[in-house]
């Protein structure tokens, strides 16, 4: 178990489900605080990459969220999919390695910065993971609406499938 986080670190198989709902979903919103303590949260494609622990967002070095991580780094970004939700928690900083900023460019960033990796301002923010809680609607909507329905009608608790948080 994390001191820090209390959760117990992901097995393979939870880090592949946690893998798989970023793969498939792609975009986060992304939570960050304001200096006056409020959150925000705004939608940031997550850059094509393997989830190893780190999720890249680019984004404008004068945005609201870049100067709100350099007041405060705790961030979340929550995943929604056709059965599954993610929320992973951790650190965000801001990136200016012109390398990593080439070399996570592609279309998604280029339709925010038409001037190429290049473009003046442009910076990537790093959230480095900490815990990831996730859900898991095996079968999808289908099974899950008919799984609700059940409950209801039985009066049975709802067992909407599967719910951990891990440490990464």
């Amino acid at each position: 178990m994390s001191p820090r986080t209390g959760a117990e670190p992901a097995t393979d198989e939870q880090l592949g489900t946690v893998r798989g709902i970023v793969r498939d979903t792609r975009i986060a919103m992304l939570t960050t605080l304001a200096q006056d303590g409020s959150l925000v949260s705004r939608p940031m494609g997550v850059q094509e990459t393997e989830f190893d622990g780190d999720l890249w967002f680019f984004a404008d070095a004068d945005a609201h969220a870049a100067g709100e991580v350099a007041h405060d780094a705790r961030a979340n970004a929550a995943f929604v999919g056709s059965s599954s939700w993610l929320s992973i928690s951790g650190r965000v900083g801001v990136v200016r390695d012109q390398e990593t900023i080439r070399e996570l460019w592609g279309a998604g960033a280029e339709a925010w910065f038409p001037d190429g990796p290049e473009t003046p301002g442009v910076v990537l923010l790093r959230l480095h993971a900490e815990t990831a809680e996730f859900w898991s609607a095996p079968g999808g909507r289908l099974v899950t609406a008919v799984s609700f329905v059940k409950a209801k009608v039985t009066g049975e608790r709802f067992e909407g499938g599967q719910n951990e948080t891990v440490g990464l």
